[in-house]
């Protein structure tokens, strides 16, 4: 296995490990708060540092019943500035905005645009439709808020089970009238639940994200089988037609390989505007190693200069 992989990432993976192996492991067992303050952690250990931002400001606003953060970024003061709404990635389970930080301020300073992260309930204790529907009411929020930003220039982004509800939000407000993203960003989305797709198969075990542990992370995020049916739940499964300009990311050894490119597929398909790059020999997540894989740096400045160009 280990010759497949980028130097950078294995060296990555090797220091992330290390400290793995002084705490207690990471489970997905209820209760959930000590291994998530766990996976907290050792995301951490690359969120910070990155660019920094003319202007950070917290917000929370009541969508669906409960009051979720808002953070927003800001290169530059002085500008009605396009935005990018970001849901994180973490299995729709794990992980917050603080874990995605320095990728939303490393895309915020590739693209020339403000950035908001939206703190999305998590599961199992917000089973979908739920997490979406707070994803799809916060576009909708932010569509009307006075924050200095270009409301009518929004594009949705988010990774893995992020990159699941930008998809599946864009889905929801395409149906119900809006308002309609510009674009969409999505490395490495999870957008069905095949685990006998062809990356699934390939990279099961060996490679990080595990085909068992995405088996785990659906379990937790549907009420039950039916739901893994629903294209809200599995963007693959929706109609494509009349979706955004969509940009999606890939890792070459990654269980989500087969995800990201039948979704790329479909899109295409239906007409729309999408582009697909995959990446040599980095593993899942490897966008938020900005700072030690190069590989990881290229991703960002070609997913800014993309961007900036929707969002023109």
């Amino acid at each position: 296995m280990t010759h497949r992989i980028d130097p950078e990432q294995r060296a990555a993976n090797a220091a992330r490990d290390a400290l793995a192996a002084t705490l207690p492991p990471v489970t997905l067992t209820e209760p959930l708060g000590p291994s998530r303050a766990i996976n907290e952690r050792l995301a951490m250990i690359y969120g910070q540092g990155g660019p920094t931002m003319a202007e950070t400001r917290e917000h929370w606003l009541l969508i669906r019943g409960r009051r979720i953060q808002f953070r927003v970024h800001k290169p530059v003061l002085g500008e009605n500035l396009p935005v990018l709404v970001w849901f994180h990635g973490g299995g729709w389970v794990f992980q917050s905005i603080d874990s995605h930080d320095r990728l939303i301020r490393e895309y915020a300073a590739a693209a020339g645009c403000a950035t908001v992260s939206v703190a999305y309930s998590l599961a199992p204790e917000s089973r979908f439709p739920q997490p979406l529907l707070e994803c799809a009411d916060a576009v909708r929020a932010l569509a009307t808020t006075d924050w200095g930003l270009d409301t009518s220039r929004i594009a949705l982004g988010g990774d893995s089970a992020g990159g699941n509800l930008a998809l599946a939000t864009a889905i929801h407000l395409r149906d119900a009238g809006g308002p309609v993203p510009r674009a969409l960003l999505t490395p490495y989305p999870v957008t069905d639940a095949d685990f006998a797709s062809p990356s699934y198969t390939e990279f099961a075990e060996g490679y990080g994200l595990t085909r068992a542990g995405m088996q785990a992370y659906w379990d937790l995020y549907t009420r039950d089988s039916a739901d893994r049916l629903n294209p809200l739940a599995a963007p693959l499964r929706a109609d494509c037609a009349g979706l955004p300009p969509t940009f999606i990311q890939l890792a070459e050894l990654d269980v989500l390989r087969s995800d990201g490119e039948r979704m790329a597929a479909k899109l295409q398909a239906a007409g729309g505007d999408v582009r697909l790059a995959t990446y040599p020999g980095v593993l899942h997540g490897f966008m938020r190693l900005t700072g030690p894989v190069a590989m990881a740096r290229t991703a960002v400045a070609e997913a800014g200069t993309w961007l900036k160009a929707k969002l023109a």
